[in-house]
């Protein structure tokens, strides 16, 4: 009997001790998992962020690549022109409607909503002389915006692609926010041309630099219940509306492969991260022999896209990965006088 008991208790120790080491290996399986999903976010949030910018005001900005072009993820703040000359800060309506020089404005006068939403400026103070834009940056024209709307699929969806997901900012529906490009646009509301406040939590207008006509000027709107965005020449320059810089080097029209390149270039990917599949586009200032081959983290080569000769333009080749893990990859760009590489992230 004492005999049966120990070899009852030795199998018993012995399947306990198989469970263990099961639940032990299937932990490890998971936090490894869990491990490589981990660094696949942090190194797309990392590739995604591009520089910070700081405003003569000591407000920082952050960057992103959409295309060809760099934007600013967050709305202007500041309350001076580059110089360090004050934008005069104006309160009362009956003032802000007759002004023909440049002015800025917190939503209904009050500086809280400023720190999320930017401040509003009438198209005087982008038009001044002094730059309200930091050093490198400028104020995006007309064309910037269309180009950007186009590289996102045009007015008719490119709304959703901009905006910022969820209802923090966005008032319900918030219709088809996704937020693809990275852009965060969010509803800074405006001011009217007869002084009043509108739009919080529904509306985001961006001013261009560039006018229509001696009152007007063009704009871009988005809105929480549509996906498209309204592009317009028909807004009153004493309107206040948020306004969004890009980089003076990226201010290309980004969607006009008939332009010819000053110089080679390997644009980034787009949707970056992505799932199914991705579009690599690239500028070629001369006709040449042209390589676009994919590699893993290991420097494998994994795919050639492209091995053959191009005429100078801005050319685009999709990737749809086959039986690939999920993971960081690199694309690479080769002629007989340039070479690029660049990251991109792929998930499942």
């Amino acid at each position: 009997m004492e005999l049966k008991i120990v070899l009852f208790f030795e199998w018993e120790h012995n399947q306990l001790d198989r469970i263990n080491k099961n639940m032990k290996n299937n932990f490890l399986k998971k936090l490894r998992r869990s491990i490589c999903v981990i660094i696949i976010i942090l190194s797309s949030v990392y590739f995604s962020m591009g520089q910070t910018i700081t405003d003569i005001d000591g407000n920082t900005y952050n960057s992103v690549t959409i295309g060809s072009q760099i934007w600013m993820v967050e709305n202007l703040k500041t309350t001076k022109y580059r110089n360090g000359d004050a934008i005069p800060n104006i309160t009362v309506n009956t003032a802000w409607v007759n002004l023909t020089t440049g002015a800025y404005c917190d939503y209904n006068n009050n500086p809280s909503y400023s720190a999320t939403y930017g401040r509003l400026y009438n198209w005087h103070a982008i038009n001044d002389s002094r730059k309200i834009a930091p050093p490198g940056w400028h104020v995006a024209t007309d064309t910037d915006l269309s180009a950007l709307t186009a590289y996102l699929g045009g007015i008719s969806i490119a709304g959703g692609k901009l905006k910022e997901t969820g209802t923090v900012h966005w008032g319900n529906p918030n219709t088809g926010a996704t937020n693809e490009a990275g852009f965060t646009a969010l509803p800074g509301g405006y001011r009217s041309n007869n002084g009043t406040f509108l739009g919080i939590n529904a509306i985001g207008s961006w001013w261009s630099s560039s006018e229509s006509s001696a009152s007007d000027a063009w704009a871009l709107g988005i809105f929480a219940d549509a996906v498209g965005v309204d592009r317009g020449g028909y807004y009153t320059k004493n309107i206040g509306f948020s306004i969004r810089c890009i980089k003076d080097a990226s201010a290309t029209n980004i969607n006009n492969s008939k332009d010819i390149p000053s110089q080679f270039s390997l644009l980034q990917n787009y949707p970056n991260p992505f799932n199914p599949s991705t579009n690599i586009s690239y500028l070629i200032s001369e006709p040449s022999m042209v390589s676009i081959i994919i590699y893993n983290v290991y420097g494998q080569r994994i795919e050639t896209l492209v091995n053959e000769n191009l005429s100078a333009g801005k050319h685009s080749t999709p990737w749809r990965p086959k039986n690939l893990a999920s993971g960081v990859y690199y694309y690479r760009l080769h002629t007989g006088k340039f070479n690029e590489i660049k990251k991109m992230i792929y998930i499942r």
